[in-house]
C-alpha cells in the first residue's frame, strides 16, 4: 500500500514538474496569473468607486440676506458640494439639469433670514436631478447632513440654554470613512481569482487537446486522478502567489486592512482556487477547444462571479430565483468571507459555512473532472 502511494506521488510530481516547465515556456500564463489581476485591480479599484466629491450644486436665493448666504456657504464648506451658480431663478433648474451644469438646486424662499432671526421654523427646497440614482442619493444624504449641521448651529444658543431632549452619537465600525474601495477590493479579489483560475486550466489544457499532446499522457501509466492532480498543483501554487500579490497590492494602494488570521485567509484562498481550477479543468475536458473553453469560462465564471457574488449588488435585493442560483457560485462565499475576515476580523467560528461551501464545491468539480477525463481521443 505504501509503495503504491509512493509511486502515485512520484507520478503526480512528475506531472506537476512537466506542467511547471510548460508554464515557464509560456509567458502568457504568467501574465494571466500575475500581471492581469494587478492591472484589473488597479482599474477597478480606482475606476469603480461610489465615493463622490465636488458635486456641482446651484442656489436660487430669493432672500439674499446674510442668513441665506451663510446657508449656501455651509453647504459648500466641506467641498463635497461645489457651488457652480448663485442667485439663479428657480425656473432655471430644469435648464441646468439638462445641460449637466449641476445636479442639485437649493431654493431659499424670501423671508428666510427674517424667520431665522425670529427663531421660527422655515423651509428650503432642494431640487435634485434623479437621472442617476446613485448621485441623487448621495446628494440628498450629504445635503441633509449639512443642513442639519447648519440647523444645529443656528439653534445652538437655545440648545445650550434648554439642553437637547435626546442626543444620538453615531459610531460607524469597520469602515468609518465609508470608502467604497474597502467594500469593492475584497470582492475584486474573488472576481480576479475566479477569472484567472478558470482560464488558466481551461485554456492551457484545451490547448493540449488541440496540439495532440494528450496522446503522450494516454500512452503513459499515469492514472486519471494523478493527471488531474499533477496538472492542478502548479496552477494552485501560481494562484496562491496571485492571491498574496493582489492582497498586498490592495493593502498598499487602497489601505485594505487585514484584521483576521492570515492562515485562515490562505485556507480560504486554497479551497477556492482548487474549486475554480477544477472547474476550468472540467471545461477543458468537455470542450477540448480553446475558443469553446474561453466562452464556457466566461459564462460559468466571469459573469456569475461579477453579478451573483454580492461583489457589487447585494444578494438580498435580488429576485428569489437569482438568490437560489447564487448559492452554487463559489465567489459568493469567498466575497462574504473576505469582507468578514479583512474588515471585521472574523474567525473560523463565523466563517465555517463559507469554508464548508468551498470544500464541497472543490470536491464535486474535481470528482467530475476526473470522471470525464477518459483515456481516449474521441
Amino acid at each position: 500500500m505504501r509503495e503504491r502511494l509512493r509511486r502515485s506521488l512520484v507520478r503526480i510530481g512528475a506531472m506537476a514538474a512537466k506542467e511547471t516547465l510548460h508554464i515557464q515556456r509560456d509567458p502568457r500564463t504568467l501574465y494571466l496569473a500575475l500581471v492581469m489581476p494587478v492591472v484589473m485591480l488597479f482599474l477597478f479599484g480606482y475606476g469603480v468607486s461610489f465615493d463622490l466629491d465636488r458635486i456641482p450644486i446651484a442656489i436660487a436665493d430669493a432672500d439674499r440676506t446674510e442668513a441665506s448666504r451663510a446657508l449656501g456657504d455651509a453647504l459648500t464648506a466641506s467641498r463635497e458640494l461645489v457651488m457652480v451658480a448663485r442667485d439663479v431663478a428657480p425656473g432655471e433648474a430644469d435648464r441646468l439639469f439638462r445641460s449637466g451644469a449641476t445636479v442639485a438646486v437649493l431654493v431659499v424662499p424670501q423671508g428666510y433670514g427674517a424667520d431665522v432671526a425670529r427663531g421660527e421654523r422655515t423651509e428650503v427646497q432642494l431640487l435634485v436631478d434623479g437621472a442617476d440614482p446613485t448621485v441623487a442619493n448621495q446628494v440628498l444624504t450629504k445635503a441633509d447632513a449639512l443642513v442639519r449641521a447648519e440647523t444645529r448651529r443656528l439653534g445652538g444658543l437655545v440648545a445650550r440654554e434648554r439642553g437637547p431632549p435626546l442626543e444620538v452619537k453615531i459610531w460607524t465600525r469597520y469602515n468609518p470613512a465609508g470608502r467604497s474601495a474597502l467594500f469593492m477590493v475584497p470582492g475584486l479579489v474573488a472576481y480576479l481569482l475566479a477569472i484567472s483560475s478558470v482560464l488558466l486550466t481551461a485554456l492551457t489544457i484545451a490547448g493540449e487537446w488541440e496540439r495532440g499532446s494528450m496522446e503522450q499522457l494516454f500512452a503513459s501509466p499515469v492514472g486519471r486522478l494523478e493527471i488531474v492532480l499533477g496538472k492542478l498543483l502548479p496552477y494552485l501554487v501560481l494562484g496562491m502567489l496571485e492571491l498574496l500579490l493582489v492582497i498586498a497590492f490592495g493593502a498598499v494602494a487602497f489601505d485594505l486592512p487585514l484584521r483576521g488570521s492570515p492562515g485562515l485567509l490562505l485556507l480560504l484562498g486554497l479551497f477556492f482556487l482548487v474549486g475554480m481550477l477544477g472547474q476550468g479543468l472540467l471545461i477543458s475536458v468537455v470542450a477540448k477547444n480553446q475558443l469553446v473553453a474561453t466562452q464556457a469560462g466566461a459564462l460559468s465564471a466571469l459573469l456569475p462571479s461579477l453579478i451573483l457574488s454580492g461583489m457589487i449588488f447585494p444578494i438580498e435585493n435580488m429576485p428569489l430565483p437569482l438568490q437560489a442560483i447564487s448559492r452554487v457560485i463559489p465567489a459568493r462565499y469567498l466575497v462574504h468571507a473576505l469582507r468578514g475576515l479583512l474588515l471585521k476580523g472574523n474567525g473560523l467560528a463565523e466563517l465555517w459555512p463559507d469554508v464548508l461551501a468551498q470544500v464541497v464545491f472543490a470536491g464535486i468539480v474535481i470528482a467530475l473532472a476526473t470522471a470525464r477525463f477518459q483515456r481516449r481521443l474521441a
